[in-house]
């Protein structure tokens, strides 16, 4: 899987690749779709959420650039697949998923696979966690229309923020925040899941 869908395509940091290889794809794959684990696919996780293909949860990590160490903030737990691989990795991990089941579930799940420096929360995260911030990276795994403003407050100085937006047409961004200010880049085409909650709200441009 790493090698063929991967770091063929052009994901080439060694702590990447090394935790994509580590983390068991399979064990955070509903059982009927075992058989497609390995596939560069999103799956269907329950509650009308995706598990992300291997190929994008590697490129937003490789993006986010999480050091070992990094405080990161994951909006959007899902099945635990994203928050395993950060984990690897070396971040201490403060996550957020709105689905109580879900939320659960990736609880369990990456408690009894020995995952440490996780910190859960069952929510809407599109406030983030501001008690813990700021955050060194920040990355969202459901599309919001636009940027959530909260979330870019909460990026620390020299930290990244990695997320989908759009409606129809969505893009991955990277936001970066120096110390002039804020700096946002249109990466490449993307699909997710819609982000729930208050990110479906009008807010002010």
């Amino acid at each position: 899987m790493v090698a063929e869908q991967i770091e063929s395509r052009g994901v080439q940091t060694p702590d990447v690749l090394q935790a994509m290889r580590k983390v068991p794809r399979h064990l955070f794959v509903p059982e009927p779709l075992l058989p497609h684990a390995h596939e560069d696919t999103p799956l269907g996780i329950g509650s009308g959420q995706t598990i992300s293909q291997p190929f994008i949860v590697a490129f937003m990590t490789d993006l986010l650039r999480p050091g070992a160490e990094s405080k990161v903030l994951e909006v959007g737990t899902g099945s635990g697949y994203q928050s395993a691989i950060l984990s690897e990795m070396g971040a201490e991990l403060f996550t957020i998923e709105i689905v109580d089941t879900l939320a659960e579930a990736a609880k369990v799940r990456l408690t009894e696979l020995g995952y440490g420096r996780i910190h859960f929360r069952a929510g809407d995260g599109y406030r983030g966690w501001p008690e813990e911030a700021p955050f060194d990276a920040i990355i969202v795994t459901a599309a919001p229309e636009s940027l959530p403003g909260p979330l870019v407050d909460q990026i620390a100085i020299g930290g990244r923020l990695v997320l989908p937006m759009g409606t129809s047409d969505q893009s991955l961004w990277l936001i970066t925040r120096t110390a002039d200010g804020v700096r946002r880049e249109e990466v490449l085409p993307v699909r997710f899941v819609p982000m729930t909650g208050e990110a479906q709200r009008p807010h002010e441009p």
